[in-house]
Order: C-alpha cells, then sequence, then structure tokens
C-alpha cells in the first residue's frame, strides 16, 4: 500500500475511533513495522493534523467538533505516591486530564498528552509507570509541574481546585 493511502487510512481510522489507537494495531492491520507508523504520524502532524501521543496510543483531536469545553491549567507539587491521588481527584470531580507540563532548566517546557478521564484511564497510567523503568516526568522537577483540565462547566473546574488545594497539590 503506497504511504499517502495508508496515512488517509490512519486518519479514517481515528476519526472513527473515540478511544486512541496503538501504534502496534495499526502496524498490524497495515502489515508494517510500528516504526513506519511512528513516521505516517510525523507526516500527518506535519500537515497539520491535530495527533496527540498518549500512553494508550494515538488519538485525532479535533477541538472543533461540537462545542468548546473550558480548561484550566493547574499548577501542582507532590511526590510520586501522591500522583494517583492527585490524578483521582481531579478525574472524580468531572476534569479530564488533557496533558502534564513541566519546566525544565536546560530543555524548556516539556509537554506529554494525558488525556485521562476516569478512575481507571488513571489505574492504567499509574500501572504503566510501575512497570516503566523510566521515572514519571514530575521527577525532573522536584514534583512541580502543570496539568491542563477541561471540564463540563467553570465551576467544575473551580471545585478542581478547591479539593486540589485542600489537599495541598495546588501551588499558587
Amino acid at each position: 500500500m503506497e504511504g499517502d493511502i495508508r496515512r488517509e487510512k490512519i486518519i479514517e481510522i481515528m476519526s472513527n475511533q473515540k478511544e486512541p489507537v496503538s501504534g502496534s494495531d495499526l502496524a498490524k492491520k497495515f502489515s508494517v513495522s510500528r516504526q513506519v507508523i511512528v513516521q505516517d504520524i510525523a507526516l500527518l502532524r506535519a500537515t497539520n493534523k491535530n495527533i496527540l501521543s498518549t500512553n494508550k496510543g494515538y488519538f485525532l483531536y479535533n477541538p472543533g467538533k461540537g462545542p468548546q469545553k473550558p480548561k484550566r491549567s493547574f499548577c501542582v507539587q507532590h511526590t510520586t505516591e501522591q500522583m494517583q491521588d492527585e490524578l483521582y481527584t481531579i478525574v472524580d470531580y468531572g476534569g479530564k486530564v488533557l496533558d502534564a507540563v513541566v519546566e525544565h532548566d536546560i530543555y524548556g517546557q516539556i509537554t506529554v498528552d494525558l488525556m485521562l478521564c476516569n478512575r481507571m484511564d488513571v489505574d492504567e497510567f499509574m500501572e504503566r509507570i510501575r512497570k516503566s523503568k523510566s521515572q514519571p516526568l514530575n521527577v525532573l522537577t522536584g514534583g512541580k509541574h502543570w496539568h491542563t483540565v477541561e471540564a463540563d462547566t467553570e465551576p467544575m473546574l473551580q471545585v478542581i481546585g478547591e479539593k486540589l488545594r485542600e489537599k495541598g497539590y495546588l501551588q499558587e
């Protein structure tokens, strides 16, 4: 299959999925290596396709579909042991954790897409951390980082901020 056609089909697959699609699944579907898929995704991003990489796979993010939901960036700080509680706090009060951002002395801003919507997403993310030999991103900055959080309403974001403050995670 020609690369252009494969990339069109990748966009079509992601457009019809509500969940991220793993690079491995795409590679199997098109009988190519995962590295070919990684290159395809890079080429698609270069053509202004808004493809996010999450811990579960690739996700076509199209915020133009439907009404925009309110978002807020929360500056938080906690230990690795507190990470699950911090993420539960956000999703339990109706937030969707879109990303994690750290400000590194050498590399500048580093952003990773998370797309955590509920406790199951958080649990899967935490399990990947436990199984990995790598450290979470916030370790680079003594636990300080930011999350962009999306919710259905501004009052929900307000409650999330209050709950993070009560637990001592919110940095103001």
